[in-house]
């Protein structure tokens, strides 16, 4: 049987913690930086954990996560 494809965009945007959590980067973190105060942009440094809804999602697009 062939190996399953993992789709790429999701692969470069989650990573699995230890517990097989989904971690991901919060948005809006990107550009236009100036008119964000300095604690939102310290906030938004932080990694996130996905809720479990969107966590089985995530791991149909990502086989061997």
């Amino acid at each position: 049987m062939p190996k399953m494809k993992s789709n790429r965009a999701a692969a470069k945007r989650f990573r699995s913690t230890a517990k097989g959590k989904i971690r991901c980067d919060k948005p809006l973190h990107g550009h236009i930086l100036t008119k964000k105060s300095t604690k939102r942009k310290r906030r938004l440094r932080k990694n996130d954990i996905m809720d479990p809804t969107a966590t089985r999602q995530i791991r149909r697009l990502l086989p061997y996560l």
